[in-house]
């Protein structure tokens, strides 16, 4: 069984895990670092993919701003993507040749493994075709939105654990006009990352095909500091390392 860096960054600024993605894409292109997933939880925050439609943000900038939500324009697939507290967001970095280089299969394997997550709660989800995701009750409760970059992944899957349901009613959610749900709302109960987290990362490993080896953000860090790539020419030029990843307090 393969070994894969398992990344908890508890709660981190949307700007600084996609740096931190795509520095270690970088590093798994070059076969630097083994397949890793991050796990985080987001400040409020859209993101807009690339098939995303900017009336599917239905927020003024303005009460936006005055919210304190960014947006972000991104390179995963999907349409429009709310992220906050209470919402647990992995971010696969992961070789696709592993998988045969289908991203369809790739994307069938999160969702697996999302779905044998919330069966552990007893809540029955599925998937629905032609959108990709999980489905419970006939609302949304895991959004999946990847990228893939010369055979690697970055992105990946957003569970509502326990959000604040209403911060959806800023957008349309993945451009589909359908409602969401959560963990919480389904069980009728509160529902932390701290439950959550290793449920998923439980089954995310057993989908995946992988023995994780737990890593902290500065660990990685460190890591990606002496790593090197390829310039293309034939020369080794280091890794960008984002200089500030930092987890924030959880409240």
């Amino acid at each position: 069984m393969r070994t894969a860096w398992f990344i908890p960054c508890g709660r981190l600024a949307y700007g600084d895990a996609w740096a931190l993605q795509k520095s270690l894409l970088a590093a798994r292109q070059a076969g630097a670092v083994p397949d890793a997933v991050l796990f985080v939880e987001h400040p409020p925050v859209i993101t807009l993919g690339r098939a995303a439609r900017a009336s599917n943000v239905l927020a003024a900038p303005g009460m936006l701003a005055a919210r304190g939500i960014d947006l972000f324009q991104i390179e995963r697939g999907g349409d429009v993507t709310y992220h906050g507290p209470g919402q647990l967001v992995g971010y696969p970095i992961v070789d696709l040749r592993a998988y045969g280089e289908d991203i369809g299969r790739y994307v069938r394997t999160l969702e697996a493994a999302l779905i044998d997550a919330l069966g552990t709660w007893r809540i029955t989800a599925e998937r629905l075709h032609g959108f990709p995701g999980v489905w419970a009750g006939g609302a949304k409760v895991a959004a999946i939105g990847v990228s893939v970059k010369r055979k690697v992944t970055m992105h990946g899957f957003a569970l509502n654990v326990d959000p604040d349901l209403a911060a959806f009613d800023l957008i349309n959610p993945c451009g589909l006009g359908r409602p969401v749900t959560s963990i919480a709302r389904l069980l009728g109960r509160p529902v932390g990352l701290d439950e959550a987290g290793p449920v998923v990362a439980q089954t995310l490993a057993e989908a995946l095909e992988v023995r994780w080896e737990p890593r902290t953000v500065e660990d990685v860090r460190a890591d990606l500091a002496t790593a090197a790539v390829d310039d293309g020419a034939g020369r080794e030029t280091r890794i960008a390392v984002p200089a500030a990843v930092k987890s924030q307090p959880d409240a």
